[in-house]
């Protein structure tokens, strides 16, 4: 693959990057309720990331046109901000990448709007447990399959699903690199987790099927997806350095 490990340097501006993003869901904590649009949702994390120092890498990467994706309820991932406007028992994935001096924080988390079903909780705090079971599993030269298999044990063993096209990748120096973290696969098999690079956890968990529907966005080759039975689907996602010991997690809020 030849992946560069990152330098000490290059690691302290990678702790930046992913620290505002974390900053930036815990500043949109206040916010998100019912009756917000998912636009005044990017508006305001837009808004936050620039009173950093930071841009969204969102935007125009791709010809991707917001800077954040706000997935509400079916959809899966990349969903895109617009009037669409928050009801009680709505569940919301926002995803954000904050942009400085050259690298790239990633993560995103749900939010449960008002009152919400328990089987919508139940998913929602599934998502998390998934994701903290693949962190929970990278060591060293381990292997992506290694993250794969328990997020996929634990969610199959929930009664979920977990989405097998999308998952997690490398981050760093670019938005998006190797390697592919999956939602599923075998012990020792997949990519190898390189010392003093970064990578994402962000398994996607349905409540149903794991088949989704790829939709497109005008003007962007980035695509948005929504589950393919109309059910709910959640997803956390951390920036993760693999170090020579274990792992860090940078995106902590």
């Amino acid at each position: 693959m030849g992946i560069k490990p990152l330098s000490r340097e290059e690691i302290k501006k990678m702790t930046v990057a992913c620290r505002i993003a974390a900053d930036t869901l815990t500043y949109l904590d206040k916010y998100i309720k019912v009756g917000l649009t998912t636009q005044e949702i990017d508006d305001l994390a837009n808004d936050y990331m620039l009173s950093r120092g930071a841009i969204s890498a969102c935007i125009g990467y791709h010809g991707y046109p917001k800077y954040t994706c706000t997935s509400i309820n079916q959809v899966v991932c990349h969903g895109l901000p617009d009037s669409s406007i928050l009801r009680e028992g709505d569940i919301i994935n926002v995803d954000v990448t904050s942009l400085i001096d050259g690298f790239f924080g990633d993560t995103s988390k749900m939010y449960m709007i008002g009152e919400v079903s328990a089987e919508a909780k139940d998913l929602v705090e599934t998502a998390m447990m998934a994701r903290d079971k693949g962190i929970e599993a990278i060591t060293p030269m381990g292997f992506t399959g290694d993250i794969g298999f328990e997020i996929n044990k634990l969610v199959t063993r929930k009664g979920y699903s977990a989405v097998k096209e999308i998952g997690g990748h490398g981050v760093g120096r670019k938005f998006h690199e190797e390697p592919f973290v999956p939602s599923f696969g075998k012990k020792g098999k997949g990519d190898r987790l390189i010392p003093f690079h970064c990578i994402t956890v962000e398994p996607m968990v349905n409540q149903g099927t794991d088949e989704i529907i790829e939709y497109n966005i005008h003007g962007s080759n980035i695509k948005y997806y929504n589950t393919a039975d109309g059910l709910l689907s959640a997803q956390f996602e951390h920036t993760i350095l693999v170090t020579d010991a274990g792992y860090e997690i940078l995106t902590l809020q």
